[in-house]
């Protein structure tokens, strides 16, 4: 029988290479058929910018390798991953989604990049993305607007949109983002994934197109929690490059994967935070979601704890000081390319007008805005301790392992609404903790939506608790097997 494609998993596709039944070139001839026949076909998902077209020749000499060698190159052998294309590759232009970026050309891999180059893992192209990552709804100049394979009236998340629609329609095992406020977690729970924010200083971000020098983080985007610790396991790693990957050294297991345990809800004490959720119509759905998510982890053994955090309102308010970092944050960005840039500056490329019209806007406020020194940014930091301090004395007062909420009080944003309103992202951007977004369920079934729009839940804990984390999401993936594929990408005929 063939290779069942759809759904795969790390463990499934090497197993298939181990007894024979498959090899990564005849994966990655699957991959890029599902690419060829949804992305700018079918239903238009349009969440590719570029495809790797080495990608084939890289999958051949891994074949050739694990022939010579009777064994695996590294933990992610063969497996295709999809980057989102502000990931530095010295092989693919990196975009940030821009037209005036489609021709820049890094001189060398990102940190994490390389790392899970040398793992094994083929890198099979660059995702669509909100341009230059600022905002929640997956639109660009360069790319357009990419679709929710679960109901194409909706985007797909965002900044990390089109790694969320490509991993969730079977476009390869693996994918990336990058989060300044909820980027790779918005699209975990808009595409019924798994997503992680991980700890401040846990994985480099060198060689990402960068929005914040304190709020960026890089992570992995996956279909089940186990694929996401085995691609969290390559990517942490100190990096001289980012020095505050100095402060991660130590914190991390031998391996997230090897440690997940179906059985860790029995001893877990999780609150699920009042402040999080809305209270009117329009939330009704996701909240209905939560419930049933608060009933199977309490079948198995946690203790849920309905809390409120008081103080928190106006504190979330007043901690992203993105906004005063990002043109400093770009600028060194440029200078660090190896090369002619493509831009010579922030303020060249607002003034070149060339972004989508939403992003254009957004652009435009922050190079009117004082810069990271602005007083009202040194406060935002301090509200960042803060915040800090309050969640985590909370959570010590009450003796929780973590705090639960939807990623979103609402249903994802429609195709052409110019941002995503009531994410909850803040609770991790803005202290730095670690946090896990996993799927939650679906809302009500529609015309547009056959299998209902996902609905994600997050876990956030202390710092470097991801592995706690994601052993708590496996062990409600493993219970409730919430995730579907979408109807709209079917297996291929």
């Amino acid at each position: 029988m063939p290779f069942p494609l759809e759904e795969a998993t790390i463990a499934s596709i090497h197993a298939a290479f181990r007894d024979g039944s498959l090899t990564a070139t005849q994966l990655v001839q699957g991959y890029l058929a599902r690419i060829e026949a949804y992305d700018r076909r079918g239903p238009s998902l349009r969440a590719m910018i570029t495809v790797n077209p080495a990608a084939l020749a890289e999958a051949a000499r891994l074949d050739a390798a694990y022939q010579a060698s009777k064994g695996f190159v590294g933990p992610l052998h063969g497996i295709p991953i999809i980057l989102k294309d502000n990931f530095d590759t010295k092989d693919m232009p990196t975009t940030g989604g821009s037209v005036a970026m489609r021709h820049s050309r890094p001189a060398s891999d990102a940190f994490t990049v390389d790392r899970m180059r040398r793992a094994g893992a083929i890198v099979l192209g660059k995702a669509n993305m909100t341009e230059f990552a600022r905002g929640g709804i997956s639109v660009s100049s360069l790319g357009g607007q990419v679709l929710n394979p679960y109901d194409l009236t909706r985007t797909p998340g965002g900044s990390s949109g089109g790694t969320g629609a490509a991993v969730a329609a079977n476009f390869a095992a693996l994918g990336t983002g990058s989060d300044t406020g909820q980027s790779i977690r918005s699209p975990a729970s808009a595409c019924s994934l798994v997503g992680v924010r991980p700890t401040r200083g846990l994985v480099s971000r060198a060689g990402v197109m960068p929005n914040s020098f304190i709020q960026d983080e890089v992570g992995p985007i996956a279909r089940t929690v186990e694929d996401a610790a085995r691609l969290l396991d390559v990517m942490a790693g100190y990096d001289p490059q980012d020095p505050i990957t100095a402060l991660g050294v130590g914190k991390a297991p031998a391996s997230y994967a090897a440690g997940l345990d179906a059985t860790s809800l029995r001893r877990a004490r999780i609150g699920l935070m009042a402040n999080l959720q809305g209270s009117e119509e329009r939330h009704a759905q996701v909240n209905a979601v939560m419930e049933q998510v608060v009933r199977t982890l309490e079948a198995h053994g946690a203790t849920v704890v309905r809390f409120e955090l008081a103080g928190y309102e106006a504190l979330a308010a007043n901690v992203s000081n993105d906004a005063y970092e990002a043109p400093a944050a770009f600028d060194r960005y440029l200078a660090g390319l190896g090369g002619p840039p493509p831009v010579a500056s922030f303020a060249a490329l607002v003034a070149s007008r060339t972004a989508h019209p939403f992003v254009q806007v957004a652009l435009e406020a922050e190079a009117a805005l004082g810069g990271p020194d602005h007083p009202a940014s040194l406060e935002r930091i301090r509200n960042r301790e803060r915040l800090r301090i309050l969640v985590a004395a909370r959570m010590a007062d009450l003796g929780l392992d973590a705090i639960l909420y939807p990623l979103q009080r609402v249903l994802v944003a429609a195709a052409g609404e110019a941002d995503q309103p009531e994410r909850n992202g803040v609770l991790s951007h803005g202290t730095g903790f670690a946090a896990v977004t996993f799927p939650g369920g679906f809302s009500a079934p529609t015309a547009t939506a056959p299998l209902g729009v996902p609905v994600g839940a997050e876990l956030l804990g202390l710092d470097y608790t991801e592995g706690k984390l994601l052993s708590f999401a496996y062990a409600f993936e493993q219970a409730a097997r919430v995730r579907k594929a979408p109807l709209s990408t079917p297996a291929l005929g």
